[in-house]
């Protein structure tokens, strides 16, 4: 079987079902620029349609074909994406992951007060900061959207708002899509730069 990097995301239901799907998409679609094969997919035993629960959404990256198809969960993400702070205490947001994980978290705080809460930390590489949010220019509801998450085509264009900052973000510590393919893949192509811009990495 192919060695496969996976990437899975956290958001909250409703509020930010479409931007988490975005985020997936721009990261696997970055990836897709440079070669690689790609998957994205929402988690089927989330709950989207409830407003505020944590839920998350999926990338798979390879250099091979994934051969993965119908598992859909990923049970060991090498890198793990929080859309909303508050979501790191008290779920298992590093679930599956093994040593050398990186974790890259929407957030105001230092990556020590988000250390604090996370009681597997250890199996950390590294914690990237970066205030998407603020970047993304208000509450991130802004582009708030009803729209189904499977089968549709999208109505808007992709990585708009907090999606954008993070994927910029997560380049700094996954080489397997380039900040140019990001800028390229993603509509908010000055909210990605600004993500890797403003990001701050702890390595662990």
């Amino acid at each position: 079987m192919a060695d496969v990097f996976e990437v899975t995301i956290w958001c909250r239901g409703v509020i930010q079902d479409m931007e988490g799907r975005h985020l997936s998409l721009v990261l696997a679609n970055a990836a897709a620029k440079s070669g690689k094969f790609v998957q994205a997919w929402d988690n089927y035993a989330d709950l989207p349609d409830r407003v505020l629960v944590p839920l998350r959404k999926y990338c798979r990256i390879s250099d091979e074909e994934i051969e993965m198809r119908y598992v859909y969960e990923n049970n060991n993400p090498s890198l793990v994406i929080v859309m909303e702070e508050v979501i790191v205490k008290g779920i298992d947001i590093l679930r599956g992951a093994t040593k050398g994980t990186a974790l890259v978290v929407n957030t105001k705080r230092s990556a020590d007060e988000i250390l604090a809460v996370i009681p597997n930390k250890d199996l950390l590489s590294a914690i990237v900061t970066v205030d998407a949010t603020g970047i993304a220019g208000g509450t991130g509801l802004e582009a708030l959207d009803f729209l189904g998450s499977e089968g549709g085509v999208e109505a808007v264009s992709v990585g708009v708002a907090v999606s954008a900052p993070l994927a910029g973000a997560a380049t700094k510590v996954c080489n397997l899509f380039s900040l140019d393919n990001v800028v390229a893949t993603a509509a908010n192509k000055a909210g990605v730069k600004e993500g890797e811009k403003t990001a701050v990495v702890k390595k662990l």
